[in-house]
């Protein structure tokens, strides 16, 4: 096995290090938050002083952060001076395709090869190891980054060159933003019709109106399978990071001149539920706010 070091320990990186260390792999994780650390060590990886000290020596480096200002300050700050040349440096965030093309470029240059790989699938799939990750960069960069890629979810596909990666999970996101919006919607004029939720969901989720917002993910509590719903609204994908995501959908919509209107209203219905200080429960939610 490999020593990997994993920085940024969050809601999602918690889980990924930890499964990386059930797979025998020589975790050295750091984190500014002491909490974060002291679950990362319970979980077999073994907590560093700094980022620095994490990354010396590692085989592969894999970053999780919130933005890519703070993806760009680590790289810049620690990775381009600590990384081996032979590790493989693996960025897991969700930023703009602007500076993961940036990132990946400035590591060229220093002779290392970055690949950025975004992931779909939760908190829930990040802990149990079943995240879906979107690759960009090179084959060569693709090749090494899988294994590590492949001990934390249940896909890995490469999706292009350096940026792909983000690309393709801010699409999917913007898209998934979209069908639970409607899927709220459509449930909400089903009740005011007065018709029962679970027949409308026996019908809807065998018929053209099916999606994966309604079938794996349905915003009414008591209908479908286990989902945030049943559970208040708690855990599972939080309405600030679908905002994010849906932020930079528009963003990289308006730097391409692609037209997404309902990429748009969505992100609008986002801010509205993040303004009234529900970003942190399930992007679910929604359906809450809609039915006012």
């Amino acid at each position: 096995m490999a020593r990997v070091a994993f920085i940024g320990l969050g809601n999602m990186g918690g889980g990924m290090a930890a499964n990386l260390a059930k797979k025998g792999h020589d975790v050295r994780a750091f984190d500014l938050s002491a909490d974060a650390l002291a679950r990362a060590e319970a979980a077999g990886c073994l907590a560093a002083n700094d980022a620095s000290a994490a990354i010396a020596g590692a085989e592969a480096i894999v970053t999780m952060l919130p933005a890519g200002t703070h993806v760009e300050s680590v790289y810049t700050d620690a990775v381009f001076g600590s990384a081996a040349p032979t590790a493989i440096l693996i960025d897991c965030s969700t930023i703009d395709v602007a500076t993961a093309k940036r990132v990946a470029e400035a590591a060229l240059a220093k002779g290392l090869t970055a690949v950025d790989a975004p992931v779909s699938g939760g908190i829930g799939a990040a802990n149990a190891g079943t995240l879906t990750f979107m690759v960009g960069g090179s084959a060569e960069g693709f090749a090494r980054a899988e294994p590590f890629l492949a001990d934390m979810g249940k896909a890995v596909i490469h999706a292009g060159a350096s940026g792909a990666g983000q690309a393709a999970k801010i699409c999917n996101n913007m898209l998934l933003g979209v069908t639970m919006a409607g899927t709220c919607e459509a449930f909400l004029l089903a009740e005011k019709l007065g018709l029962d939720a679970q027949k409308f969901y026996d019908i809807a989720s065998v018929s053209s109106g099916q999606s994966w917002s309604m079938t794996s993910y349905c915003p009414v509590p008591g209908v479908g399978p286990d989902t945030p719903a049943d559970h208040d609204y708690q855990g599972g994908f939080a309405a600030a990071l679908m905002l994010k995501d849906l932020r930079l959908a528009m963003a990289a919509a308006e730097d391409s001149g692609a037209s997404t209107p309902m990429g748009a209203k969505a992100r609008g219905l986002y801010e509205r539920l993040a303004e009234q200080g529900q970003g942190g429960l399930d992007f679910s939610a929604l359906i809450r706010m809609l039915r006012g």
